[in-house]
């Protein structure tokens, strides 16, 4: 049993420590959200969008709902990339997009029109 004497020490330290450590833990985040559109400026619904670091690793991916829209919530501070996948068009990359801490980044990921492909055949 702790004599009253070392108990308030003890506690002390224990609060301090208690303190400490999340602080140093933390890590600053934001978020990255937005819009994938298509060719002709309309929401994509479903579509896979892709983020990772600028310097390509640690991807992350997730989907847009029905109105086109997607989120990356609380995620390290720092610069990534990001692509939007639908029906077999990708979007261009989007590079170097800032997450400042605890703040909301907004990007609009725009998919290629349709590639007009028509086959003829002969005999």
């Amino acid at each position: 049993m702790l004599t009253p004497r070392i108990f308030p020490p003890l506690l002390f330290l224990a609060a301090i420590l208690g303190a400490a450590a999340p602080a140093h833990a933390r890590v600053p985040t934001g978020t990255m959200e937005g819009t994938v559109l298509d060719a002709h400026g309309q929401p994509v619904a479903d579509a896979t969008v892709t983020m990772q670091t600028s310097d390509g690793s640690l991807p992350y991916a997730t989907h847009t709902d029905a109105h086109g829209h997607f989120q990356f919530a609380r995620f390290e501070t720092g610069q990534y990339d990001l692509q939007a996948y639908s029906h077999g068009m990708f979007s261009k990359w989007t590079k170097r997009i800032s997450i400042h801490r605890d703040k909301k980044t907004a990007v609009t990921l725009r998919l290629p029109p349709v590639a007009d492909l028509s086959v003829t055949v002969r005999n």
